[in-house]
């Protein structure tokens, strides 16, 4: 089943509203012109659970896994995530200043979260993502370049590309040309 996405003032319709206390403005005038996508599991490796979402809310329960607690203080959202099977939550307006690419650089430009909109898979580097989660990324991706037109396909990044040697995601596992090619910005 194909779901159809349509943003109007940063709200992505046909995302779940599950917001996050982790994001601010952006600054002044500031264009979003990138768009960086992630991987996320929690536990490490394990999907399911509900446990990004807690996480992206402060509600982590530190007791239920040792790794918990080790980020436990961690304040940090993205936009949107996408699930295992193609649920779709909304964290941050995409208008609003998400907190996903921490210390980074894009095109010259420090502090990509002042201009991009990230994106959560749910998955690791070292697993393949489902065909759901493509399809639906590449719907989603756009919906965003229809709102946000300076998106354009060569500014659609990974957060190891934006913050090389720190970050790896969304990892070797993740197919950048069948991204490419489902969005049709073939290269």
């Amino acid at each position: 089943m194909k779901q159809k996405f349509s943003i109007d003032s940063g709200v992505v319709y046909g995302a779940l509203q599950v917001p996050s206390p982790n994001f601010n403005d952006r600054p002044e005038s500031e264009t979003v012109s990138l768009l960086v996508l992630h991987n996320i599991s929690l536990p490490p490796g394990q999907f399911g659970g509900g446990y990004v979402e807690r996480f992206f809310q402060n509600q982590l329960p530190v007791d239920e896994h040792p790794y918990f607690a080790e980020i436990q203080d961690l304040q940090v959202s993205a936009h949107l995530l996408i699930a295992r099977d193609g649920a779709v939550t909304q964290f941050v307006n995409l208008n609003a200043r998400a907190w996903h690419a921490g210390l980074s650089q894009f095109d010259g430009r420090e502090q990509c979260n002042d201009f991009s909109i990230g994106i959560e898979l749910e998955g690791t580097d070292d697993q393949p993502f489902t065909d759901t989660q493509y399809a639906v990324l590449a719907e989603l991706t756009q919906a965003i370049q229809l709102a946000y037109p300076a998106v354009m396909s060569d500014r659609i990044a990974g957060h190891s590309d934006i913050a090389p040697g720190r970050k790896t995601d969304p990892g070797p596992c993740f197919d950048w040309q069948r991204f490419r090619n489902e969005i049709g910005q073939e290269q």
